[in-house]
């Protein structure tokens, strides 16, 4: 049985053979989730990566492989890398308390179209409508309609990324991401499970996921390749 660190460490790879398995996709020991859910995929031996990335390239225009140190190797003549996004990543050490003044509602299939148009807004590219499949989301309504959203992603038995938050320009600097990310994870740690997200190098959110109680843990970096 692998530990949590070690799940921590390809957290793609152990939600696609946990949690996720029913959106796997898998090229000679390569992971990927349908690129109808999510465009991430996951490997241990680089080796396999260039025949697997030619494979899925067929399936999705781009995609990533994600690894905290591992290095992909592609075949140049059927897959482009356009560029490495350095991320890291943080887990809840000790959940600070927060005042929620807001109506905070769990989104149903009905608000899909929302929280899609809501997140291509805010961070377009990263998030396939059927996204919504992989976790709960939530969301603060204003002026009858949805303005802020925090949502899961990547999970396995272990633990569960809380991601997709945004808030429409127009809603910002009122709390609003804050008391999303902290229910959302006092919903995760109901489960028993450990809240953890990822984030950009250098993101302006990071002071905030630190207030929240999430400490840095490793880089995890995001490949990014579209087919030739």
């Amino acid at each position: 049985m692998n530990s949590l660190e070690e799940k921590l460490k390809n957290p793609v790879w152990y939600s696609l053979q946990e949690t996720h398995k029913k959106f796997l996709i898998e090229y000679d020991g390569v992971q990927f989730y349908n690129p109808e859910i999510n465009n991430f995929g996951a490997f241990f031996n680089a080796e396999k990566t260039p025949g697997a990335l030619t494979q899925y390239a067929e399936k999705a225009d781009k995609f990533f492989l994600v690894s905290e140190d591992g290095v992909p190797n592609i075949n140049t003549d059927t897959t482009i890398l356009e560029k490495k996004i350095d991320g890291c990543q943080m887990v809840l050490e000790n959940l600070t308390e927060v005042t929620i003044t807001e109506e905070l509602v769990l989104l149903t299939e009905k608000h899909i179209n929302e929280v899609y148009d809501l997140i291509w807004l805010v961070m377009p590219g990263f998030y396939q409508k059927r996204g919504f499949e992989m976790g709960k989301f939530f969301g603060i309504f204003k002026d009858n309609k949805l303005v802020a959203i925090s949502g899961q992603r990547m999970q396995t038995d272990d633990f569960i990324e809380i991601s997709s938050v945004v808030t429409h320009p127009n809603y910002t600097k009122r709390g609003y991401a804050k008391q999303l990310i902290y229910h959302t994870s006092k919903d995760i740690i109901k489960e028993n499970k450990l809240p953890m997200l990822h984030t950009n190098k250098g993101n302006l959110a990071i002071p905030l996921y630190e207030k929240l109680g999430f400490k840095l843990s490793r880089d995890m970096n995001w490949w990014l390749f579209s087919k030739k």
